[in-house]
């Protein structure tokens, strides 16, 4: 059972675009059935606070992650803008390889430093799906600063936590210690997809898409241009850690 972190250089607020670039590096990289394609966060339009003017197409990516899904037998984690009321969402959604919708997950911590709060609402809990009998939790860029949430869906049985980013050069360090860190404290493998190139308010991101297993070992990089970080997921071996190492069986929420 393999992941693909897919880092793109996206098109603001260009669906149509976007979806196309998506479809394009998917069928370049040819998973086999039961894969898990990981696209960034806000792949279809960028990280855009201007909610109102992407919000509209919300169901045409919905639509697009679906058929991409069923169309390579695929499970795909994908990010998407929807605006359900007077707020948007920002979303991490998860399509099986039928098609269907089996998680909708709204980021926790929409990021305040570029103002996200004020248009964005946050979600309400962790979110987890199977996946080729691994257990799957999808979570979204800032996110990854509040280990709390990881451990939460820890706790809750995540063996692979899977985070969608738009997060920018400036602060590549963090993302890549932190990525590391989560899976350390939490003995599972963490799966980072991020973007690269710029958008009119960053001047730059970094990709370095990465796999990290359990024991905090990088074991696939995309580096710093458009390309995929892929690796096997070795859910025995997981298993069998934790068993010989059993952290986790500690855990005490004070």
């Amino acid at each position: 059972m393999r992941v693909h972190a897919i880092q793109l250089d996206l098109v603001w607020q260009d669906r149509p675009a976007n979806h196309a670039l998506a479809r394009g590096a998917v069928e370049a990289l040819r998973p086999d059935r039961g894969d898990l394609v990981v696209l960034p966060e806000m792949f279809a339009v960028g990280f855009t606070m201007n909610v109102d003017a992407v919000a509209g197409g919300a169901a045409e990516t919905d639509a697009f992650v679906s058929q991409l899904a069923r169309d390579f037998g695929v499970h795909v984690i994908a990010g998407n803008v929807r605006k359900p009321d007077d707020r948007g969402r920002n979303e991490a959604l998860v399509y099986a390889p039928s098609g269907h919708l089996i998680v909708r997950f709204e980021k926790l911590h929409p990021f305040t430093f570029a103002t996200e709060h004020q248009h964005y609402k946050g979600g309400d809990g962790v979110r987890l799906f199977q996946w080729n009998g691994a257990t799957v939790s999808p979570l979204i860029c800032y996110d990854l600063r509040f280990p709390e949430a990881f451990r939460l869906a820890t706790k809750q049985g995540a063996e692979v936590l899977v985070v969608i980013a738009n997060w920018p050069s400036a602060r590549v360090e963090h993302w890549v210690a932190l990525l590391i860190a989560r899976a350390i404290e939490n003995q599972a493998y963490v799966v980072g997809c991020n973007r690269v190139g710029s958008d009119p308010n960053v001047p730059g991101y970094p990709g370095r898409s990465v796999v990290i297993d359990p024991r905090g070992n990088t074991i696939a990089d995309a580096g710093a241009v458009t390309g995929v970080a892929s690796a096997e997921i070795d859910l025995v071996g997981l298993r069998e850690y934790r068993k010989a190492f059993p952290a986790l069986n500690d855990i005490r929420f004070i």
